[in-house]
């Protein structure tokens, strides 16, 4: 099959899934905690149910790695060099939560281990990213371009907390962020890192980074589409991004080499 046709395959499961989480964002949600602040709710189950089973019957030889993944659906925790799909059925799930409307379904499709097609779908905001490696980025089928923005004074950066509440994380956060506030415009935290990167993207934002995510299914369909859309995905450190390592940073086709330098030690 072609990557065409995966592409429209992801897009079919993204808006299918999209649909679940449009009807319960307005209901009450049951929710459970992973952790103080990391929440899970019935939704993130059932979308991933489906785009898991959705992704299965097309493609039965693929392998898969998600978030909510649990062994009977098959998935793997190990990327290999074989087409592997990478899902997050729910990005945002405090958001979700809370009827913040910055939430999405992230599905991305690994070949050789690079990251080859994303789809990003907000259904709340009614807004479909996707892109094939080498074949541009889109909005809802119009191309987009990441920003122009040359000087990091203008920049508009976006970056999270993180789901970590010990001493060490949040003064390595807060002071990061701190540093940072000197150096650019300002700073938004917008609760999807899928999302965020998307948003870079698109022109809305020029920087992004984030340390300690969840994993691989919160950046691996954003890191297609910033790519094709001109930006660049790189480790904090400034070196190669690594889709496995929990840390990636973002920016404009410009301005990588003057926010690492501002970014400093990240280990």
């Amino acid at each position: 099959m072609s990557e065409e046709q995966f592409l429209d395959v992801a897009v079919e499961a993204a808006k299918n899934a999209g649909e679940i989480i449009r009807k319960g964002f307005y209901q009450t949600k049951n929710v459970e905690h992973k952790g103080q602040v990391d929440l899970v709710t019935e939704t993130d189950k059932a979308c991933e149910d489906f785009i898991f089973n959705h992704l299965q019957k097309h493609f039965p030889d693929h392998k898969f790695i998600g978030e909510e993944t649990s062994a009977a659906l098959g998935a793997t925790a190990d990327l290999t060099d074989e087409p592997t799909w990478i899902v997050d059925p729910l990005d945002g799930t405090t958001n979700f939560v809370h009827g913040f409307p910055f939430v999405c379904v992230s599905i991305g499709l690994t070949i050789g281990k690079i990251p080859t097609v994303g789809v990003v779908y907000n259904p709340i905001m009614n807004e479909l990213f996707t892109a094939i490696h080498g074949k541009g980025a889109f909005l809802n089928d119009s191309p987009i371009k990441a920003s122009s923005q040359d000087e990091l004074v203008k920049a508009l950066l976006v970056t999270e907390a993180g789901t970590k509440r010990d001493k060490n994380t949040l003064d390595d956060t807060t002071n990061r962020i701190n540093k940072l506030l000197y150096k650019i415009r300002s700073i938004r935290m917008c609760g999807s890192l899928a999302l965020n990167m998307c948003g870079v993207a698109c022109g809305r934002l020029d920087l992004c980074y984030e340390l300690g995510f969840g994993g691989p299914w919160d950046v691996a369909a954003g890191a297609v589409i910033l790519r094709e859309a001109g930006g660049h995905v790189f480790d904090p450190s400034g070196g190669e991004f690594d889709l496995m390592s929990r840390r990636m940073a973002g920016s404009n086709g410009l301005l990588k080499d003057k926010f690492v330098k501002e970014l400093g030690d990240t280990n």
